[in-house]
């Protein structure tokens, strides 16, 4: 079981770095179009680019996220239940979370095949929106095999 805790835990690191990327990436343009601006030359779609970004960020961050519990987490009343009862809980609620973070990525995954058929872009640069959709999904997905690593180490008594 530890071997796919320590698989999951690298793909999230990994998306977490395509996320510090993007930030980066934001960052850098934002400071860049607002020094072009004062020359009256602003970057052609950056608001379009900063958008995409940003659900890059957000998506690409939450599994590392979930996965050193680095979320808001209210446990100070299940604290004082005891540990199996806390156990069940927390096993409940991640069940509860792989459930959310399926049918998030599915339809995600409808949404982009969607979007790849109509071939919808965004206004300025005429960027496709489904690449964004798919990896959005794909960030779901890998939601998911945190929370299962999750109940695998409360299963194996590691989770805390």
């Amino acid at each position: 079981m530890q071997s796919i805790i320590d698989k999951v835990h690298e793909l999230s690191r990994f998306l977490n770095v395509i996320a510090g990327i993007a930030i980066t990436f934001i960052m850098l343009l934002t400071v860049v179009d607002v020094i072009l601006r004062s020359f009256r030359m602003p970057i052609l779609g950056a608001y379009e680019l900063v958008a995409f970004s940003g659900a890059v960020v957000v998506a690409f961050a939450v599994p590392l996220t979930t996965f050193l519990k680095g979320h808001v987490l209210v446990d100070f009343f299940v604290l004082r239940f005891p540990k199996a009862l806390r156990n069940t809980i927390n096993i409940i609620t991640r069940l509860i979370g792989i459930g959310l973070f399926s049918i998030i990525g599915w339809n995600l995954v409808k949404m982009g095949m969607d979007l790849h058929r109509t071939g919808e872009v965004s206004l300025t640069l005429q960027l496709p929106f489904y690449p964004v959709a798919f990896g959005i999904a794909f960030c779901a997905f890998v939601e998911c095999l945190v929370l299962i690593a999750q109940i695998f180490q409360v299963i194996g008594g590691t989770y805390e």
